[in-house]
């Protein structure tokens, strides 16, 4: 029975991809810059026998056929990039690059992909048709590394009657999933605004216009776009998350720099704000004195789990993991450019558990403090070979 057989063999691998996933640990890299991930996900696969292309510089494309190949195309997507966070976990993988740490899983993704991969290929006389697999650069970064992937037509010869990709999730027991159908990530832009004047002494303000006074009002006046203009039914987030201006206490600084992300789960309600945000911006700066430049960039669009592919996947999860062990996951206001592909074929993005409270694996994603319960690889890989094997689209 293949499920039998996948659950032995991500047992018997489990070690493995443990030790895999703490070599990723220690060496991340940043978005568009994962050379040594790629060269180093890239011996796994020739190791296993897996034949692979490079894809959008760093990324890397995997094939493996089943029996009757033609009869069916799937697709597994990992993505390979780190953040800029300095690691605080004390272990003995902790992160060898200063400033620089898994702090989203995306080790974890990499390895249960390559963990699947094994799985698949060793049994590939055992399902039908075509697994295409992608380890993804630059997912945490605009435009996101799965733009360049399609770019570079990981979407076709062959083309996949649907995508799978999973996320680790703190807020998740270990042992558990969660998927669900339709919607269930915002899009993400951000925004970024420069307020200029001919700057001057604090104890002359009249003589120049305030740029920090201005910020700080405009900060304020951009919630206002959401409360008052926003269905409040729909889920819409603007936040402002960095401000930068002035050196010293006596002067007015001639620049003041704000940095922000916006977030929407309506695609018409997400670009009717961004001509809001423009247009209340500019009048608010120009009629305090000042000078503004702004430039939204556009990011990721929402992700939307179509809902036949993620019934087939849910039914299947349902069988290997137990139907009490998956669960549907909540809407979140997180962005991932894993939407660029359902905008293209049917996808469906689900949540791996990898909460233990008792061993204080608690922190929360994009962290310094972030961990996994490690149990959580062999059951990744597992359920991503299975999803792969037997998932009907």
């Amino acid at each position: 029975m293949l499920e039998q057989q996948i659950k032995n063999l991500a047992r018997q691998y489990a070690d493995e991809f443990i030790e895999v996933r703490h070599h990723l640990h220690m060496y991340p890299e940043l978005s568009y810059h994962e050379f040594e991930t790629s060269k180093f996900v890239q011996s796994k696969l020739a190791s296993f026998g897996i034949p692979f292309e490079i894809k959008a510089t760093t990324g890397v494309l995997g094939m493996i056929k089943g029996k009757n190949p033609e009869s069916r195309v799937i697709a597994l997507r990992a993505d390979m990039d780190a953040l800029p966070i300095q690691e605080e976990n004390e272990v003995t993988y902790k992160s060898k690059n200063a400033g620089v740490m898994h702090a989203c899983g995306h080790d974890v993704h990499t390895t249960i992909l390559l963990g699947a991969a094994k799985i698949l290929h060793e049994l590939k006389n055992e399902w039908e048709g075509t697994i295409k697999l992608l380890f993804q650069p630059g997912e945490e970064r605009n435009p996101g590394g799965a733009s360049y992937m399609i770019r570079d037509g990981v979407l076709e010869n062959p083309r996949p009657t649907g995508i799978l990709g999973l996320h680790v999730h703190p807020g998740l027991d270990f042992g558990k999933l969660s998927f669900r159908k339709g919607r269930v990530m915002a899009s993400a832009d951000e925004i970024y605004i420069t307020i200029k004047s001919k700057g001057g002494h604090a104890a002359a303000p009249h003589l120049t216009a305030d740029t920090v006074l201005i910020a700080s009002h405009l900060i304020v006046s951009l919630q206002q776009i959401i409360s008052r203009n926003n269905n409040p039914t729909s889920p819409s987030v603007l936040s402002i998350c960095s401000i930068q201006g002035g050196h010293t206490t006596n002067v007015i600084p001639s620049e003041v720099k704000l940095m922000g992300t916006f977030r929407a789960m309506d695609e018409a309600w997400r670009y009717k704000a961004h001509e809001l945000i423009r247009k209340q911006a500019t009048g608010l700066v120009q009629a305090m004195g000042a000078e503004i430049d702004l430039h939204i960039d556009i990011g990721y669009p929402t992700v939307d789990n179509d809902p036949v592919l993620t019934t087939a996947a849910w039914k299947r999860a349902d069988e290997y993991m137990g139907k009490d062990n998956v669960l549907e996951t909540e809407m979140r206001m997180g962005a991932e450019d894993f939407g660029y592909y359902t905008q293209v074929i049917p996808g469906c993005f689900y949540r791996l558990g990898v909460r233990n409270k008792e061993k204080g694996i608690i922190h929360n994603v994009h962290t310094p403090q972030f961990n996994i319960d490690e149990r959580a690889i062999e059951e990744g890989m597992g359920i991503m070979a299975w999803l792969g094997a037997s998932t009907q689209v």
